[in-house]
């Protein structure tokens, strides 16, 4: 009897043990009042995301993955609980019980007091406070602000739990976080698109007097992708997803679940909207009278993801212009078009490399500006921070005819130069006397440097900083960084740089942006900060070195 008694017991204890151990590994569960502004969560990359769910009054208000921590964390996120005061809110995630319990509210996110002051955070190119950037999406202008949407993940530093995270800035320099524009639904993930002002009111959105802002993405669905769109009627700050979404659904039209990243602009030409939205190996054409019915035009292969199309003047001139289709490499094509089909004319070409991806240009630029300007994402990590990406410079591209035929340039935009305070104009500087220059300059790391050298020999020459070759100029294999460069005057040993130095990244503009480059930066010596360098003596014609303000 007493041996049977204690068998019960164990079995008791076990199966307690159990019950523990499942409620543990598939599901916790936590309810709170709120009454502070952020929910705050610490997280570790070592562990596997779970999933975490919050609902309010059985509503499901979020859901994601995470990486919940029960011990240290590597860093902290949030969750914005300002719309919830004073609501009861239950968080059910499927890890470590003793992980959700460490999470906690306050009136501040862990680390706000230093946020845009860390180590190696990004001084004048566009970063989230925390988690993952990828590419720019929406980019439109309206009524004085510059909106910048994006592919964003709060919760981690890693890709997924995509939603569409926005900015609002005034000059492209400095920038003002706004809460998430988009959040994944019921049909999937918010991938990424464009946005337009629909001054016509052709989509029945708008107003008398408030035309809307819609917005046109990708939403990822168990079984391929469709395109989506929303409304705003008050800047981008609230949306409304279309009730009768997708607008488009060719999930397998050609043989492909790749079929997303819509570019939405107004022909003006033929009254009518015209999308670019990548399938399978290349962008298909689409038009519309209203936003909401597409029809199919015609396809270009030849490009992956993330396309473009858009119209340039040739050398300036307005009453010369060409087609541009790009992809989201940056390599491009020129041609023609007619409202429902792009004709190319030249073959593939690249003006940037390195850590440049999906480019988007801004919609809605006003016609007395004229300028085609664009950003770009650059999937560079920085160390030790808790988040990764950012955004390169914004430039304007314009058109040029070359040599080589026309090509198109890209420059950061004219206001980036109210960033440049003067530390260093000088001309005509032997290497030696200019490394001396440069002495004075080790302790920045917000630098930007303009200068042209001429080499006496056509062998390398460039500039490092730390042992890293930043400039390296080879006219004997017409090669800068590796990369093939064929200057304008092949007679000429001289060759323009303007370098952009931020605290993870270099961007290089050469010759006027005929190509450009960006790098991380890398310390890999404390040695000699900055220096030019040759295989044979080379002359700095100019030497121009500036400081750079914080956006931040």
């Amino acid at each position: 009897m007493y041996k049977n008694s204690k068998d019960t017991q164990i079995k008791l204890f076990v199966l307690l043990l159990l019950i523990s151990s499942f409620s543990t590994l598939f599901a916790c569960e936590l309810s709170i009042k709120v009454n502070k502004r952020y929910l705050n969560m610490p997280v570790s990359q070592q562990l596997t995301s779970k999933r975490m769910t919050l609902d309010l009054n059985g509503t499901q208000i979020a859901g994601f993955n995470i990486r919940l921590t029960a011990d240290d964390p590597e860093y902290w996120v949030f969750y914005d609980l300002a719309d919830y005061q004073g609501k009861t809110l239950n968080i059910s995630y499927d890890g470590d019980a003793k992980a959700l319990n460490k999470i906690y509210q306050a009136d501040t996110f862990v680390g706000q007091e230093s946020v845009y002051m860390e180590n190696n955070r990004p001084q004048f190119h566009f970063s989230t406070q925390r988690g993952w950037i990828n590419d720019p999406n929406g980019l439109v202008y309206y009524e004085g602000e510059y909106h910048l949407f994006y592919q964003f993940n709060p919760y981690d530093k890693d890709w997924g739990n995509l939603n569409w995270g926005h900015a609002v800035s005034k000059d492209l320099l400095y920038w003002e976080q706004l809460p998430i524009a988009l959040h994944a639904d019921t049909l999937g993930e918010i991938y990424s698109g464009s946005a337009v002002i629909d001054y016509d009111n052709t989509s029945g959105f708008g107003t008398k007097g408030n035309p809307a802002m819609v917005a046109i993405y990708t939403v990822q669905c168990r079984d391929g992708q469709i395109q989506c769109i929303a409304s705003s009627l008050d800047k981008g700050r609230t949306w409304k997803k279309y009730e009768k979404n997708p607008v488009i659904n060719t999930r397998m039209n050609r043989g492909s679940w790749d079929n997303r990243d819509p570019k939405v602009f107004w022909y003006k030409p033929g009254k009518y909207w015209v999308m670019a939205l990548h399938e399978k190996d290349g962008p298909s054409i689409y038009t519309s009278n209203n936003l909401k019915d597409w029809t199919y035009q015609s396809h270009t292969t030849g490009f992956w993801e993330c396309p473009e199309l858009f119209e340039l003047a040739v050398d300036g001139n307005k009453n010369k212009t060409k087609w541009v289709m790009q992809g989201a490499s940056g390599t491009y094509m020129i041609g023609l078009f007619d409202g429902k089909k792009f004709t190319p004319e030249t073959g593939k070409h690249y003006y940037a490399t390195g850590y440049l991806y999906a480019p988007q240009t801004y919609n809605n630029i006003p016609e007395n500006d004229g300028r085609r300007i664009q950003t770009s994402w650059a999937s560079i990590k920085h160390q030790g921070m808790p988040f990764a990406g950012m955004m390169l410079l914004p430039v304007e591209l314009r058109l040029q005819t070359t040599k080589d035929g026309i090509r198109m340039l890209s420059q950061p935009i004219k206001e980036t130069e109210k960033l440049l305070t003067p530390l260093l104009q000088e001309k005509s500087l032997t290497m030696e006397q200019a490394n001396e220059k440069l002495k004075a300059l080790q302790s920045l790391d917000r630098l930007c440097i303009k200068t042209t050298i001429k080499l006496s020999q056509p062998t390398n020459a460039g500039l490092e900083l730390c042992g890293q070759k930043i400039l390296d100029y080879d006219m004997n294999f017409n090669k800068v960084n590796g990369t093939f460069y064929s200057p304008q005057d092949m007679t000429s040993l001289e060759l323009s740089a303007d370098i952009y130095i931020d605290k993870t990244s270099i961007e290089v503009f050469i010759d006027g942006g005929l190509y450009s480059y960006i790098i991380e930066r890398k310390e890999e010596n404390n040695k000699n900060n900055f220096q030019f360098w040759g295989l044979q003596n080379i002359e700095i014609r100019n030497l121009d070195v500036y400081s750079v303000k914080s956006i931040w």
